[in-house]
C-alpha cells in the first residue's frame, strides 16, 4: 500500500528521456520487444496454467456448471488429475477432511514450492509490502501478478488516476489500474460483469476482496527499493495467448477496460531476480519494466 509509489509511478512518463541523458542510472528503457526478458512467454504461460489448475482442481466440487460445458476429454482430464492429486497430497487432505479445504497460498506452496502474502512493509512509512511467507523463490519464477483494469492509453483513466498510487505504465503507454478501492474497483467490476458468459468468468474479481482466490494477484503492493534494499523482482509483461483454457481464465486478475475479443489480454507478472528465501520481502524497481 505504498504511498510513496505515486511519484515514482508518474515519473516514468518521462522515463526514456532520462535515460537517454543520464546512461549510467538505474533507470532503464527496453524499447524492443522481448530483447529483455528474464524468463520466456512459455515459461510465464506454463507457471499460469500450473497453478490456476490446481486451483481449479482444488475447488473442482463448485465448478460443476463449468465442467458441464466442457468437452469430454477435458472434463475427464480434471477428474485423472484429480485421483493423482489426491494420491499426491494425501496426508494434507486428511488433515483438512474435505477436499475443498486447502487455501489457496497452500495451493501455491505446493504447486510452486513458496507462498507469498501481503503485510506490514520493513521500511518505513511504506505501508504494506509482499512477503515470501513459506518456502523458496527460486531466481526465475514468477511470483506474483499485477492486478486490474487494463487501459489502452487513449482510453479515459483521468478520474481512477486522482490520488492512485497503483496505476502502472508499460513500455507501449498501456496503463494498468491496480487498486482495489473506488472507483477503480467499482470500473473493474462492471467490466467484469459486461465480460462474463453465463457461469463462466472470464477473470478473476476477488483480488478486490480479502478473499483473494489466486494467491499471486498482489503484485500491487510490492514496494519500490531502496539504497539499502536492492530490487529482487522485475516487473515482466506478457500477453495471454488465444489457446489460453477457457475454464482458468477465472483466475486472470486483469481484464481489458474497452471489450476488444481481437487483441490478447496484456498482464504483468514479477519474476524473481535472484533466489529469495521464507520472510524476505519482495522489492521491484518502478523503472524496470521488461517487454
Amino acid at each position: 500500500d505504498p504511498s510513496h509509489k505515486s511519484q515514482a509511478l508518474y515519473s516514468q512518463f518521462r522515463r526514456s528521456n532520462f535515460c537517454a541523458a543520464n546512461p549510467a542510472e538505474t533507470l532503464r528503457y527496453v524499447p524492443e520487444e522481448s530483447k529483455d526478458k528474464v524468463i520466456s512467454d512459455e515459461a510465464v504461460l506454463g507457471t499460469l496454467l500450473k497453478v490456476f489448475q490446481a486451483l481449479f482442481l482444488n475447488d473442482l466440487n463448485k465448478q460443476s456448471d463449468i465442467l458441464t460445458l466442457l468437452p469430454q476429454p477435458v472434463k475427464s482430464k480434471y477428474q485423472d488429475l484429480l485421483a493423482l492429486q489426491h494420491q499426491r497430497v494425501n496426508l494434507l487432505e486428511n488433515r483438512h477432511q474435505q477436499q475443498n479445504m486447502f487455501k489457496p497460498e497452500e495451493i501455491l506452496y505446493e504447486t510452486l514450492g513458496f507462498s507469498v502474502a501481503r503485510a506490514t512493509s520493513s521500511l518505513i512509512s511504506a505501508g504494506r509490502g509482499v512477503f515470501v511467507t513459506k518456502g523458496l523463490v527460486p531466481k526465475g519464477a514468477v511470483v506474483s501478478m499485477y492486478p486490474g483494469t487494463v487501459y489502452q492509453k487513449y482510453e479515459p483513466i483521468f478520474f481512477q488516476s486522482i490520488g492512485n498510487p497503483f496505476i502502472f505504465r508499460c513500455l507501449d503507454g498501456t496503463l494498468i489500474d491496480g487498486n482495489d478501492k473506488g472507483i477503480s474497483k467499482v470500473v473493474y467490476r462492471s467490466c467484469s460483469g459486461r465480460d462474463r458468459l453465463g457461469p463462466l468468468k472470464l477473470n478473476d474479481t476477488t483480488w478486490l476482496t480479502s478473499e483473494i482466490h489466486n494467491p499471486l494477484a498482489i503484485g500491487q503492493y510490492v514496494n519500490n527499493c531502496s539504497n539499502d534494499r536492492a530490487a529482487n523482482v522485475c516487473y515482466q509483461e506478457f500477453e495471454v495467448p488465444a489457446v489460453f483454457p477457457i475454464e482458468l481464465k477465472q483466475y486472470l486478475p486483469n481484464i481489458a477496460y474497452s471489450y476488444d475479443k481481437q487483441s490478447p489480454l496484456r498482464c504483468v507478472v514479477l519474476v524473481a531476480l535472484r533466489d529469495i528465501r521464507q520472510g524476505e520481502e519482495l522489492f521491484s524497481n518502478y523503472y524496470t519494466i521488461v517487454s
